[in-house]
């Protein structure tokens, strides 16, 4: 237990049984009436964000979050097999819990796993990846110029737009957050 004194971004609390990563933060000392602390808060399963206001020194219940280094090896059915890179041990994570990292995740890739009391919260994965584009319809002759952009699919299934000039094979840069083109990659 921890007071609203001791909120800080990064916190995880726990209300009402769901765990709830603060964001944003401010201790308020209004000229009249008591301190209290104003903060943005994302569930981190659902990813639900909310405002909520603590008065001052009022008890708040903190969940240990952690976060460690993992490499993806498979997909074992719905589930995603993570081997934990200091200890070796093999763990299965839901295809709800990966969520859109499926998206960017290859074979063999290191990710961060987030866990609480063992259970498997959320996968962090880098900023940037590079994937292989395997399907992208032909730029047109012309076209090249202009700023358009089409559709590929890269080598793990998702979508994205990318330029007009880019062809099948071609290995591209994608920002993991946000799905978006960053760039070509010369091996």
């Amino acid at each position: 237990m921890a007071t609203s004194n001791d909120i800080k971004n990064g916190t995880v609390l726990r209300i009402d049984g769901n765990l709830w990563s603060v964001i944003e933060f401010q201790h308020v000392k209004p000229g009249k009436g008591g301190a209290f602390v104003r903060t943005k808060m994302k569930n981190v399963l659902s990813g639900k964000v909310v405002d909520k206001t603590f008065n001052a020194g009022i008890k708040v219940e903190t969940a240990n979050v952690d976060r460690r280094d993992f490499q993806y090896l498979y997909m074992d059915g719905e589930d995603f097999v993570f081997m934990d890179n200091d200890t070796y041990d093999q763990i299965n994570v839901s295809a709800a819990t990966v969520g859109d990292a499926k998206d960017y995740m290859l074979e063999g890739m290191s990710v961060m796993l987030a866990s609480n009391d063992g259970t498997p919260l959320y996968i962090e994965l880098p900023a940037s990846v590079v994937l292989e584009i395997t399907y992208t319809e032909p730029g047109l002759q012309g076209d090249r110029s202009t700023g358009g952009t089409k559709p590929a699919t890269l080598q793990t299934g998702a979508e994205i737009q990318v330029p007009l000039f880019l062809e099948q094979g071609v290995k591209v840069k994608v920002d993991t957050r946000t799905g978006d083109y960053l760039g070509r990659v010369t091996d």
